[in-house]
């Protein structure tokens, strides 16, 4: 153990994950343990809202962030900002070094519990052309790029591609039984909503703005079929919706090639002419993790479904960062989130194994803006091996997903327990 007095959980990451894995610690283990959670930015950047507001010319920057060290404020959480530099997962310590100012040294930390919720890196650098000529709705510079773009006349007019670079999954989740007969598939893509939003809310731009319609756009997938984490019964059911409203569609591109003024070229040999290119990237393990004898050959973290590591248990992982996670979806995070603090507590004592040792169930559950006050709502656990596929548009999932965003807000992270199944009521019983 560490000197502390009481055990030490070092959280690395500081986004949806890392807070909601801090904040389900503090939870379930009350004040037995001390909470340092470790990121290089202090604030969480709501990305699941970044293209609505992209498409209301508002500036992500003011809208959607959260500042971390208010956010702790009372919990008895110590926050540092800091980059994290490397693991030791045999000495059981974190190097890390502040990053306030230029040139402060390097710290060691010891930990009893790791949780690793560092995210993923989004390999934009790895697609040649995308600096130059691709656009994105992943953080705060993109957006805001995009949104100049769009509301400064910039854009002539010319055709639209949407769509996503290959995600090369690594193999940590083999072997791995989320539901009767089912596993962790391997996915083309690391996760496909934010496209079908991004076309969506993209032709109902072009409407309100007298810039023509659906027929502009193409959306492509690297996959046979686009977002196939959603199951094939919602897959079908919103490429029917796409083709009615004109949509182009193009699957089994492989990867990209490169990004060119005139469009976009894919390793299956297949093209597309686009004057603006919105691309969803690969995601790929943070560098620090890479070699470690707790990642797999990609370098994520092998969990199995309680989210610890097989061979050092007292490591857990969360969220992108971890190989179980697939699609790389906020909704699977939340769960994970739970599951490592009550491993924690059950460890300390502070829950039974009956009521701790609940495995993950992916659920892929998502809530995607479509312009016009509408969105469309997936819950699906069918890719898993569970049984349920359940798409929903109109104007009340648009409600959940802005209500949901403004509760995030107002409870600093912390989510009703009732959240999701009360948004599973309203958008599938009150209001089918």
């Amino acid at each position: 153990m560490t000197n502390s007095a009481k055990p030490r959980v070092v959280v690395l990451g500081a986004n949806f994950a890392g807070l909601g894995a801090a904040q389900k610690i503090r939870e379930y283990c009350g004040d037995t343990v001390d909470i340092t959670m470790i990121d290089r930015k202090s604030y969480l950047l709501f990305i699941p809202n970044l293209p609505a507001v992209v498409f209301e010319n508002e500036d992500p920057a003011l809208h959607l962030r959260m500042d971390i060290f208010e956010t702790v404020s009372g919990t008895n959480i110590n926050f540092i900002k800091a980059e994290i530099l490397g693991l030791d997962v045999e000495r059981k310590e974190v190097s890390f070094q502040p990053n306030e100012r230029v040139g402060t040294e390097t710290v060691g930390m010891r930990y009893d519990y790791l949780v690793i919720a560092v995210g993923a890196r989004l390999a934009y650098d790895r697609i040649e052309g995308f600096g130059e000529y691709g656009d994105t709705v992943s953080d705060i510079y993109h957006s805001n790029r995009l949104r100049n773009y769009l509301f400064s006349d910039q854009y002539q007019g010319g055709p639209i591609a949407i769509g996503s670079a290959r995600f090369h999954q690594g193999n940590g989740a083999e072997g791995l039984e989320p539901y009767p007969g089912g596993s962790i598939p391997y996915a083309e893509a690391a996760c496909e909503g934010p496209p079908l939003e991004g076309m969506l809310s993209m032709a109902t731009w072009l409407k309100n703005h007298g810039r023509g319609g659906p027929d502009k756009i193409t959306v492509f997938t690297p996959g046979k079929v686009i977002a196939e984490d959603a199951g094939l019964k919602v897959v079908h059911q919103l490429l029917d919706v796409a083709s009615n409203m004109g949509f182009h569609y193009m699957n089994e591109t492989q990867d990209i090639k490169r990004i060119t003024r005139e469009g976009i070229e894919f390793t299956s040999g297949k093209s597309i002419e686009a004057e603006l290119k919105i691309i969803f990237p690969d995601w790929v393990a943070v560098d620090f993790l890479r070699g470690l004898p707790i990642s797999d050959n990609m370098g994520f973290v092998i969990t199995d479904l309680l989210m610890r590591n097989p061979k050092y248990p007292e490591v857990f992982a969360c969220g992108d960062a971890a190989a179980v996670t697939v699609p790389k979806l906020g909704a699977i995070g939340h769960q994970e989130c739970a599951i490592v603090g009550k491993q924690i507590a059950k460890d300390l004592g502070r829950l039974q194994a009956q009521d701790a040792d609940q495995p993950l169930q992916p659920v892929t559950y998502c809530i995607g803006d479509m312009g016009n006050n509408q969105a469309f709502y997936i819950r699906s656990n069918s890719w898993f091996g569970g049984p349920e596929q359940v798409l929903k548009i109109g104007h009340i999932p648009y409600l959940l997903k802005m209500q949901y965003k403004n509760l995030f807000f107002k409870g600093k992270g912390i989510m009703p327990e009732w959240g999701l199944d009360f948004s599973q009521l309203v958008a599938e019983k009150i209001f089918a």
